[in-house]
C-alpha cells in the first residue's frame, strides 16, 4: 500500500493495529456495532482490505468503522468544510468594524447591527486557537463593553434578549483567555457573569458553556469530583446543545484522574454517541462548537492517563496531523501541545528518554499555550521523567524549564 492512500485510510490501520487486531479481529468487532447482520466474514475481510487500501466505504459501513475505533464518523472521514473565510461578516451583514461601531452610537439598534455584531463575536471566538492572547483578550473585552452599552439603546425584548446572549458568549470568550493567561480569579468572575447573562436570556447554550468552563477549572486544579459536579449540572440544562460532549469529555478526564477506568469508557460512550448524532458545524473554528476531531483530542487523554499506551499515541500522531496544515502551520497550537505531551509520556514508558524530551519540550514551545491545561498535562511527562530518569541532566533541565513556566502561574505548580 502506497502512502498516498488516504488519511483515513492510514487510520484504520493505525487503529487496528494499536488494539493488536487481525483484519478478522477487526470484522468480529465491527459486528458488535452494527445495526442489521453484515456480511460473511470472508466478505467482510475483502472490504476491509480494500478500505485499508484507500477505497473509501459507503455511508453504511463508515458510521460502524468509526464506533469499533470509539470515535465518531466525520472525525475518521471529515466532512468537506463549508467555512467562507474572513470574508463573511461583510458578506452576510454589508458592514465592516467602523460602520458597526458607528451604529451602536444611534438610539435604536436595527437588526442588521445586531447580525453584524453576532459575526464579528463567531469571528473572535474562532479566532481562539491563533490569535496571541494579550490581543483577544483586548479585542474580546472592547467587543464585550459596545455590546454590554446596547441595553442603553431603544431595544425590543427579541433584541434585549439577543444582546444578552451575546454579551454572554463574549464573556465565556474573555473568560477562558483569562484563564488561559492565568488569570484565575478574574476568569472566574467573567464565567459567573456569563452563567447570569445565560440565565436572563434563558440560553441554555451559554449556561451549558459556563458549567463547562467550571469543570475545565476544577480539572486543571486537581477538584476532581467538582469537574464530574460540573459536568453533570452543564448536562441538566444543556443537554440537547454540543457542550453537552464536551461536558462528557470533561467527566471522562476527571474519571480517568480518579483511577476508575469502567466510568471513563461509560462517559466517552456517551458523549461519542450525542456527537454522532449532531450534524456538522458549519464553523468548526468557533471554540464554543464540539467539532468531531475534538472527540479523538478528549479520548486521546483519557487513554494516556489509563495506560493504554498504543491507542494514545495513535490518537496523538491524529491529533497532530489533523491539527498540522500541509505547510506545518499549526491550526490548532493548543490540542498539538497536548498530542506532544502525550507522546513524551509514552516515549518515556518506553525507555525512549530522548523523544520524550523532544516531545516534552517542544509542547512548551507554542505562542499560543492554555498555560493551566499545558501544565496539568506535563505533571504526567515530569513524573515520569522523576520516576524513570532522575538523574539524566536532560530530563532535569526539562524539569527545570517547566517549574519556571509554573511559578510564573503560581496557582497551576507542577505536583
Amino acid at each position: 500500500m502506497s502512502d498516498g492512500r488516504p488519511a483515513w485510510a492510514r487510520r484504520i490501520v493505525a487503529e487496528r493495529q494499536a488494539r493488536d487486531w487481525s483484519q478478522r479481529d477487526m470484522v468480529k468487532a465491527m459486528r458488535g456495532h452494527a445495526s442489521e447482520p453484515l456480511p460473511s466474514d470472508e466478505t467482510m475481510i475483502r472490504n476491509l482490505k480494500r478500505w485499508e487500501s484507500g477505497s473509501s466505504p459507503d455511508d453504511f459501513y463508515q458510521p460502524i468503522i468509526a464506533a469499533t475505533f470509539g470515535t465518531v464518523t466525520h472525525a475518521l472521514f471529515p466532512a468537506p468544510s463549508r467555512r467562507n473565510g474572513d470574508a463573511e461578516i461583510l458578506a452576510v451583514s454589508g458592514m465592516e468594524t467602523l460602520e458597526i461601531v458607528s451604529r451602536l452610537n444611534r438610539s435604536d439598534v436595527d437588526n442588521a447591527t445586531l447580525d453584524a455584531i453576532r459575526m464579528t463575536t463567531d469571528r473572535l471566538c474562532s479566532e481562539y486557537a491563533s490569535m496571541p492572547s494579550a490581543q483577544l483578550l483586548i479585542e474580546g473585552r472592547q467587543w464585550l463593553r459596545r455590546v454590554v452599552e446596547l441595553h442603553s439603546k431603544s431595544l425590543t425584548l427579541a433584541q434585549h434578549r439577543e444582546v444578552l446572549t451575546l454579551a454572554g458568549w463574549l464573556s465565556l470568550l474573555v473568560g477562558c483567555v483569562e484563564y488561559d493567561s492565568g488569570e484565575r480569579h478574574a476568569a472566574e468572575s467573567t464565567r459567573r457573569a456569563a452563567l447570569s447573562l445565560a440565565s436572563e436570556a434563558d440560553a441554555a447554550e451559554v449556561a451549558g458553556w459556563a458549567h463547562e468552563m467550571r469543570a475545565w477549572f476544577a480539572l486543571t486544579t486537581g477538584d476532581y469530583h467538582g469537574v464530574i459536579k460540573a459536568a453533570q449540572a452543564g448536562a441538566d440544562v444543556a443537554a440537547h446543545h454540543g457542550v453537552a460532549v464536551q461536558l462528557a469529555a470533561q467527566e471522562a478526564k476527571a474519571w480517568a484522574r480518579l483511577g476508575d477506568r469502567r466510568q471513563v469508557e461509560v462517559a466517552l460512550d456517551k458523549g461519542r454517541r450525542m456527537l454522532e448524532a449532531m450534524e456538522t458545524p458549519e464553523n468548526l473554528d468557533n471554540h464554543f462548537v464540539v467539532d468531531p476531531g475534538k472527540f479523538d483530542y478528549y479520548a486521546m487523554d483519557c487513554y494516556r492517563l489509563v495506560g493504554e499506551d498504543r491507542l494514545a499515541r495513535t490518537l496523538a500522531d491524529e491529533v497532530l496531523r489533523v491539527g498540522t496544515d500541509f505547510d506545518g502551520m499549526e491550526r490548532s497550537p493548543m490540542r498539538n501541545a497536548e498530542a506532544r505531551v502525550t507522546l513524551g509520556v509514552t516515549a518515556a514508558r518506553e525507555g525512549d528518554l530522548e523523544q520524550a524530551l523532544v516531545m516534552g519540550e517542544r509542547a512548551l514551545e507554542g505562542e499560543r499555550q492554555s498555560v493551566p491545561s499545558l501544565i496539568m498535562t506535563s505533571r504526567e511527562l515530569a513524573a515520569e521523567m522523576r520516576k524513570r530518569y532522575a538523574n539524566e541532566p536532560g530530563a532535569q533541565e526539562y524539569l527545570g524549564h517547566l517549574q519556571t513556566l509554573a511559578r510564573a502561574k503560581p496557582g497551576f505548580m507542577p505536583q
